[in-house]
This record gives structure tokens, sequence and C-alpha cells, in this order.
């Protein structure tokens, strides 16, 4: 791919734009580290009053599988990428035609369908070091009958959805045969996945960039606190997790983004589980196709963030190998905060929070406040984890925020 330079104009005098699909937190935190460079930036996103499509210069206002807005968006654009996986494979493929897209349609669809996704994860656990909790797929009477039947020992389990399932959605914890098959009913006989739960002792996530030339670059995995399956808080400094393992979820991250052909940055979360190891074993569980709420930090932790990271690896520029200058605990903010005990809206004590030292507050510019909506997220940095941890329990408590109490 010819590299896409920030500033630079085409023969017909057009700024180099790049273009995002989506208008969330995610956009607009790409946006602001694209517009940083210089490039201009276009949005598609069906919500005028999107987060991403506030701040950028173009927001074409329609639905992700529009012919007339990906025409425009690929006439306004010399590149494009997405900021959730939802988005359809077959408009990354239907832009591919005519623009480079980063992601691909292809590595987009796996991630979107569980079944697929825990296939690759197999497929290509010979190179990554990794395999996925047991499980089997469950789409059909007959299968669940086979379950029944010939598996109990993936039970107790989870039942998962194969699509749409995010931050704790279309999964059903069971314990019994007869509670799988109530919860699949619950899902509506939807084509699923059952995974066998496991002895967790921490989960964490590792986010790498690979750029059109094949060439990656990593941040140090962090290790992630998740309270009702929303994620709650990131631990990110050296001795977050043991070094051996940290090594292996980072080598094994980058396997599999090699052997997706990804272009990109891609987040892959893994469970840590007590095997008997001084360490514990690494199991994979799942990867998000872009930049990932765990990787936050890197806004103010780091001398690149993932933000930049994604804006270089689809512009085809070169990858810096990011630095982390200062160990980080990242907070994320849900609408809960927003709310008194009786569910009445009213204002956080941001001035206490913001009296704090080392605090960097990111709020994602959405208009209304509702329990468990991302709504932003706080990152302390400091120059020790000690301090830094001292002042995220203050912060966590003036804002009454889960996930520290047994840290």
């Amino acid at each position: 791919m010819t590299p896409i330079f920030p500033g630079s104009t085409d023969a017909a005098g057009q700024r180099a734009t790049l273009g995002v699909l989506g208008g969330g937190q995610l956009g607009r935190m790409f946006v602001h580290a694209a517009q940083r460079l210089g490039y201009f930036t276009a949005v598609l996103e069906p919500d005028p009053q999107s987060p991403a499509g506030l701040v950028s210069h173009h927001h074409i206002q329609t639905g992700y599988d529009d012919p007339a807005g990906l025409a425009q968006l690929a006439q306004l654009c010399q590149a494009i990428t997405t900021e959730f996986e939802n988005v359809p494979a077959e408009t990354l493929h239907t832009l591919a035609h005519t623009r480079p897209v980063a992601p691909g349609a292809a590595v987009v669809a796996i991630a979107q369908n569980r079944i697929e996704e825990k296939a690759h994860f197999t497929a290509c656990a010979d190179v990554s070091g990794v395999t996925c909790a047991p499980y089997l797929v469950l789409e059909t009477p007959a299968q669940l009958q086979a379950v029944l039947a010939e598996r109990a020992d993936l039970l107790p389990g989870i039942l998962k959805t194969a699509r749409m399932g995010y931050d704790g959605k279309g999964q059903v914890r069971v314990q019994t045969a007869g509670a799988l098959a109530a919860a699949w009913a619950e899902l509506g006989h939807t084509a699923c996945v059952l995974e066998k739960m496991l002895p967790l002792t921490a989960e964490c996530s590792v986010l790498v960039a690979r750029g059109w030339d094949g060439q990656v670059v990593s941040f140090a995995p962090q290790r992630n606190v998740h309270v009702g399956g929303i994620l709650a808080v990131t631990h990110a400094y050296e001795g977050a997790l043991p070094p051996a393992l940290a090594d292996r979820a980072r080598e094994a991250a980058v396997a599999i983004a090699r052997h997706l052909g990804y272009v990109g940055v891609l987040c892959v979360e893994f469970f840590v589980v007590d095997d008997g190891s001084a360490d514990g074993g690494l199991v994979v569980n799942e990867m998000a196709p872009r930049p990932h709420n765990s990787g936050h930090y890197t806004l103010d932790a780091c001398d690149a963030s993932q933000f930049d990271l994604q804006v270089h690896a689809m512009a085809g520029l070169p990858l810096p190998q990011p630095r982390q200058h200062s160990p980080a605990i990242m907070l994320n903010l849900l609408g809960d905060v927003w709310l008194d005990a009786s569910g009445q809206l009213r204002e956080p004590d941001w001035q206490s929070v913001l009296r704090l030292p080392g605090t960097h507050l990111h709020l994602y510019g959405k208009v209304e406040a509702r329990a468990g909506r991302k709504m932003g997220h706080l990152t302390i940095t400091g120059p020790d984890v000690a301090s830094v941890m001292a002042v995220a329990r203050r912060a966590a408590a003036v804002l009454g925020l889960p996930g520290l109490e047994a840290i």
C-alpha cells in the first residue's frame, strides 16, 4: 500500500482524509488522533449526536449499509476503518473494492461470530501456544441432546450467543442440564456456544498493531477487572501480571494477528486459570478487531496510544514500538456515576477527583447518562505503582466505583 501522508493533498486538491464507520467513543478518540497528525476525518454514523460525528470534519448521517452513504465515504476518504465489530462485514467488503480498509471484512466477520472465532483460535493454537476453553456449538435440538447425553463435562458452563454479545450481554451461566435447556430457550434457540467454566484467577488483554507490510508492534499486557460483565478497572504497570505469563500472552496475541493476516489494532483477551503452575495457565477468550476499552490508559501513560497506532496502521505509516512512561490504572465511568441512590441524575464530584494528582479525565460527549452506559474513563498515572494505587482508591471512593475492593 502507498502511504497516505498527513497533511497531503491529491492531484484534485483533496486533503488526506481518513474515514471511520461508527460514531461512538472509540471513533471519537480515533478522530482526535488522526486530526492531531494533520488528517481530515469522516465519520459514517446514523446518530446525529454521536461522539465521533460531533468532532469530525465530515459526518455522513446514514446507516452502515446505505449505498449512497458508503459511496460518499469512499469519495471523501483515502482509507477507512471501523470502531466496532458489529458493522456489517459486507459493508467493509464493498468499501474495499475502491479503498484500503483495515481491518478487512474477513477478519471482522470472524470476530462477529463466536463459533468462527473459537474455530480460528483452535486452528492457530499450534503457533499461538494457547487455545480457548473447552466448548461445543449449540445450533440444533439434536446438538442440545448430544451435549446432555455426552458432554456433561462442560457443565457448569456459560452459554453464549454466537453473535451480538459484548459487555456480558447474550451470556447465561448454567449449572445443570435442565438449566442449559432453559437458558437456550430464553435466548430464543439462536446459535450459541456452550463454554466450560474454568477456575479463573485473573483476566488480561493484549493490544497488537500490524501494518500492511506485516510489521507488528504491541503494548505490554494489562490486567482487567470486570464487574457485571463490564470492564471496571485496568491495571497497566510492571508487575500487574507475572512476567513469564505476560510474555506468553504478548507472543500469543502477535501470533493470532499474524495468522489472521490482520491489519490495524487488535485486542486479544485472555483468561488466567488455576492449572497448578506458579503463574497459572493462559486461555484465549475473544478478540476485538479495533482499539479496546482496556487500552484507554495508553492515551496518558504511553508515548503512542492505541489510537495513534490505528491511524498509522491504516494509513500505511511506520509503526513505532510504543513505550509506557508511567504506571497507570484506568477506571471505567459508567452512567451509574451520574445517578444518586434514588436513580436521579446529579453531577459527579469532579472537583474532588481532579484535585487528585495524576488524574486524567476523559468524557465521551454522550448527552444522556444511563446505568451501564460507558460515559468516560479516568486514568491515574504517577511515578510508582504505590502512588497510582493510592490515588485510584481515593478517586474510586469519591465516585463510588467498583473493582478495587480486593486489591
